[in-house]
């Protein structure tokens, strides 16, 4: 029961209590009277009625007050209830907006980084060779082996040159959505201290060149939920230090 409801029930209690004790005491005057004066009823019947009148008045107005007051707060807290609703969708509709302009924000970013491709660069160091160790033949004199016992030779050692089986291997790996399909996979490879542009660099996968190889399928490796990676070797076995690019591009 709110407030309002209250105070006047306790307010209509209080008129209804105050018209019996004024009842009451015109009742009992009234009795009174009829004892002393028997021809005196007609007369003194008025105040009584007006005191029935005003008690009923006051219990009819008692009600009536708290029904008014109850259907005020009723329809205030419907209003505010109603405020609340209108207030909670609205919100609901925002976030809904904000979040498929932030999905459509993220599919268009995903989109133009595929249409300009996931970029990997590694540096491989020269191959370091073997050293083949050489004794040569026996000399027959003294003379041959100077510094040397009879018959002892001096051994000699050589750098030899790498080769494929010796080479130095590294795996570039480049980052995508899973849902993604590559479009290009476009290799690159380049001496170090070279500055011959990227776009003349370019090489094919399987395709040896110069010393190196890019092997000739690259690899998709599940990586979470949402990405996956997409790996393509390099083997390299010539003696100068090398830079590889890999450029990934690819369409959701």
């Amino acid at each position: 029961m709110s407030d309002g409801v209250l105070a006047a029930i306790i307010a209509a209690s209080a008129t209804v209590f105050t018209a019996i004790m004024q009842l009451k005491t015109a009742f009992t005057r009234e009795v009174a009277a009829r004892a002393q004066a028997p021809y005196s009823r007609k007369k003194n019947r008025l105040p009584l009625i007006l005191l029935t009148v005003i008690l009923g008045a006051s219990g009819v107005a008692g009600f009536a007050l708290s029904q008014w007051i109850t259907e005020h707060q009723r329809a205030t807290q419907n209003a505010v209830q109603a405020e609340l609703r209108a207030r909670i969708e609205q919100m609901s509709r925002t976030e809904s907006q904000l979040a498929a302009t932030h999905a459509e924000i993220s599919s268009s970013i995903r989109r133009n980084l595929g249409l300009e491709g996931v970029i990997v660069m590694a540096t491989v160091g020269p191959c370091r060779p073997a050293l083949v160790v050489s004794t040569p033949a026996l000399s027959a004199t003294p003379a041959e082996g100077a510094g040397q016992p009879a018959g002892q030779p001096a051994p000699t050692s050589s750098p030899s040159s790498c080769t494929e089986s010796e080479a130095a291997a590294v795996t570039l790996c480049a980052t995508i959505p899973a849902n993604a399909t590559i479009t290009e996979l476009a290799l690159y490879v380049r001496p170090v201290d070279s500055e011959v542009p990227w776009s003349a660099s370019q090489v094919m996968p399987g395709h040896e060149v110069d010393q190196a190889r890019f092997a000739e399928v690259p690899v998709e490796v599940a990586d979470s939920a949402t990405t996956k990676q997409v790996c393509e070797g390099f083997a390299h076995w010539s003696e100068r230090g090398r830079v590889v690019r890999m450029v990934a591009r690819y369409s959701l």
